[in-house]
């Protein structure tokens, strides 16, 4: 029965390393040894919900005719997703306190990409970090670009709606003027930052149909799950589609040392393109 407590063979080795390549092919994340135990928890979630207690049958599944749509919920169930508001807050600052003062008087395009925004708290921080410190923000060409490759965290950064403890994290005087309460445990972004994001599901490995350029890209505690080759084709990508000193932000244990030679290092995880 769908749903119900099961007790199938473990997760072997044959299984896992088949598995991985999969993973690989689809999203660039590349599963050590040391992930088996954790590919085995997630993934035995869908095998309960496919009424399934084999990882074998879940292979035969994934690399069937209707595959394609059971390895888009493969990839989401092992993709990692710790994300909130104003995660690394000195990005938010350096923006609200280097980029923003010294935008032109005159109103034009503005582009920021969060790229891997998992459930959409990065993206809504930089939208009220946008808010509060570009006067006329409305009479701008101002858009923020959220994307992930995981269906479920893009739906659910589009609602814009967050239990009440995650965003005790969002400053008082943002919090106040850019959250409403919608009951007792439950908070909406307002539709000021909404109307400033759009989610959109992407593979950052894929094909990418953004026309223009950015000013600022985010890609933070994304890249640790690719390889050297992975990280320096998709930093090289990044600086492509940067404007010339547009700035790009990492994570916290992430470095562009012997990976990229494009970008200039001016703050903690903090980049400028060069190259």
């Amino acid at each position: 029965m769908t749903g119900a407590p099961l007790t199938g063979a473990p997760l072997s080795r044959e299984d896992f390393l088949a598995i991985s390549r999969m993973v690989r092919d689809a999203s660039g994340i590349v599963l050590t040894d040391v992930k088996r135990d954790l590919v085995n928890g997630r993934l035995r979630r869908r095998l309960r919900m496919l009424g399934i207690d084999s990882f074998s049958e879940y292979r035969e599944i994934l690399e069937g005719p209707d595959g394609a749509e059971e390895r888009v919920h493969m990839v989401n169930a092992i993709t990692t997703n710790l994300t909130s508001f104003f995660r690394e807050h000195h990005h938010f600052d350096f923006m609200r306190t280097q980029i923003l003062p010294k935008l032109p008087n005159k109103r034009q395009r503005l582009r920021i990409w969060s790229a891997g925004c998992s459930t959409g708290e990065e993206a809504y921080s930089v939208a009220m970090t946008l808010r509060h410190g570009v006067r006329d923000l409305n009479e701008w060409d101002a858009k923020i670009l959220a994307t992930d490759i995981d269906t479920e965290v893009i739906r659910t950064g589009a609602a814009g709606r967050y239990p009440l403890e995650r965003t005790a994290q969002i400053p008082a005087e943002l919090r106040q003027k850019y959250t409403q309460r919608i009951d007792d445990d439950l908070v909406e972004m307002s539709e000021e930052v909404r109307s400033l994001i759009a989610f959109r599901q992407l593979n950052l490995l894929g094909a990418w149909p953004m026309q223009g350029s950015f000013d600022m890209i985010l890609c933070r505690n994304v890249v640790i799950y690719f390889d050297k080759a992975t990280k320096q084709r998709l930093f090289d990508r990044f600086a492509e589609i940067l404007k010339p000193d547009g700035y790009l932000f990492i994570g916290h244990s992430e470095s562009l040392h012997k990976i990229s030679d494009r970008f200039v290092h001016v703050g903690r995880t903090i980049h400028r393109r060069g190259k």
